[in-house]
């Protein structure tokens, strides 16, 4: 093998470009040479390759004339007929030239041109190589600092890791190790340089998905992960197939597979909750490590919940300077405000019910069917752990607690407060009407949205009777209006 040919193999494998590249940037090198010798406008560099490399020959193509004008492109006929019998005035004949005999400047130009275009060569082959891999965890070793940005050498190229995409928590001596997420790729003069990070919530997801299997196969996947780099993330996930535990699949038997994501983020707290589609358990999940003892949505349009803490877990609930429950309001995207149950009961959580519950069933009066309801446990928007107590005690047919609560008998009812009862009352009377029968007995209750003629009204407020000719509650002195539904 020749001299040549050993080189281009050698830079083959070295630079990792194809003979193709190799080949077109000896051509375009020659000519820029040819250029320099014979002029600009000499465009009549002819290049041939042997076909294994090994040598290469150079021609000046020229048009055979007879009166030559510009001796670069033209050669006379007469010289013509010495270099071949054949040819004729017009043909286009090669003839062969010795690239030693361009001067030095030109031969200056060749490298440059040469070194240029092996240098694009291979910055587009690194380019091609990596575009694809944007998104993926790569690794490589610390190198050098400056203003901050921490340069990591990943072999073919460099990599580098800006101050905003470190976490606060790392510190990095020269040689260590860094594994980082490839966010961008950036052409240079000198290369490919690909941009790191630390600190994105993409970054966890791939360290996750590397250490759990299940979130690898689809058994498990990841909802939404949202993070305050180096302090806390959270991860919420669910799972596909009910027999596997979303959450214990990605702790791992005794904590080992989140430990090892813990200690990759050097020491960073973590929080793996369930996702669920009902935004108040999801919201309940999210203030983790805090419990929850309710959530009650505020509202919906506007995604507003309180989230209602026992006392001893407010500063959990909300955590350091906010983060846990700023973190949880990114994660759910609703706008979350925690109370303790000592605030919550200065509220009047009631009237949040009442409403609710009335803007429920005015929203649907473009029906004119009726829900027939009988237990207090049917009611849209009662206080589940107040049903269920009720119920419990023998109260959960309204008609029977409405009279237990005219006499005052359904008072002393252990975990039901005076406030617990007056506001099952007031929602029963916002939301329920009473029908006679033919008979004079009182029928089943029944919520409805289209009322008849002689039907009662009762204030959302109090619960006090009203007609129709009324502005305002003769006893709490809420204002209203009656507006009758368009048919």
């Amino acid at each position: 093998m020749s001299e040549m040919a050993e080189a281009i193999r050698e830079l083959i494998q070295e630079k990792g470009v194809s003979e193709d590249s190799v080949r077109q940037t000896i051509e375009n090198a020659i000519k820029a040479a040819y250029k320099r010798t014979f002029g600009k406008m000499a465009d009549n560099c002819v290049v041939k390759f042997a076909d294994d490399m090994s040598d290469v020959t150079v021609y000046s193509r020229k048009t055979i004339v007879d009166g030559v004008y510009d001796p670069v492109t033209e050669i006379e006929l007469e010289d013509a007929l010495k270099l071949s019998s054949e040819c004729e005035e017009g043909d286009e004949i090669d003839i062969q030239i010795d690239p030693k005999t361009f001067e030095r400047s030109a031969v200056s130009t060749g490298k440059q041109a040469a070194h240029q275009g092996l240098s694009e060569s291979f910055k587009d082959n690194l380019y091609n190589e990596y575009k694809d891999k944007v998104g993926e965890i790569i690794i490589g070793y610390y190198q050098r600092e400056r203003n901050g940005s921490i340069y990591v050498d990943l072999g073919k190229v460099e990599g580098v890791l800006p101050v905003k995409y470190q976490s606060p928590r790392e510190r990095y001596e020269k040689n260590d190790r860094i594994k980082a997420l490839i966010v961008d790729i950036k052409r240079t003069n000198t290369g490919l340089q690909l941009v790191l990070s630390r600190s994105d919530p993409n970054f966890v997801r791939s360290i996750v998905e590397l250490e759990v299997p299940e979130i690898y196969d689809k058994t498990v996947e990841i909802h939404k992960i949202v993070r305050d780099a180096g302090y806390r993330t959270k991860i919420a996930v669910f799972s596909n197939r009910e027999d596997v535990d979303p959450v214990g699949a990605c702790v791992g038997l005794k904590g080992v597979r989140i430990q090892n994501v813990i200690r990759e983020l050097e020491g960073e707290k973590i929080d793996i909750l369930k996702y669920d589609a009902d935004p108040t358990v999801f919201i309940k999940n999210a203030l983790s490590p805090a419990e929850v003892s309710k959530v009650i949505i505020m509202d919906d349009d506007k995604k507003q919940a309180l989230a209602i803490v026992p006392d001893d877990q407010f500063s959990l609930a909300i955590g350091k300077q906010g983060q846990n429950v700023r973190l949880a309001n990114r994660l759910c995207d609703w706008s979350i405000d925690v109370k303790t149950e000592e605030q919550a009961a200065e509220l009047d959580l009631s009237e949040i019910s009442t409403r609710m519950a009335a803007e429920s069933l005015f929203s649907n009066n473009a029906s004119d069917e009726v829900e027939e309801i009988s237990a207090i446990s049917e009611l849209p928007g009662v206080d589940s752990r107040v049903a269920a107590a009720l119920k419990e005690a023998g109260y959960d047919d309204i008609e029977k607690f409405v009279s237990a609560y005219d006499d005052g008998s359904v008072q002393h009812i252990e975990g039901v407060s005076e406030a617990d009862l007056e506001a099952v009352n007031k929602l029963i009377h916002s939301v329920v009407e009473f029908v006679e029968e033919e008979d004079g007995e009182a029928a089943p209750a029944e919520t409805s949205s289209d009322g008849a003629e002689e039907e009662e009204y009762f204030c959302p407020e109090c619960g006090a009777k009203i007609t129709l000719d009324m502005t305002q509650c003769p006893k709490c002195g809420v204002e209203f209006e009656f507006e009758e539904d368009e048919e």
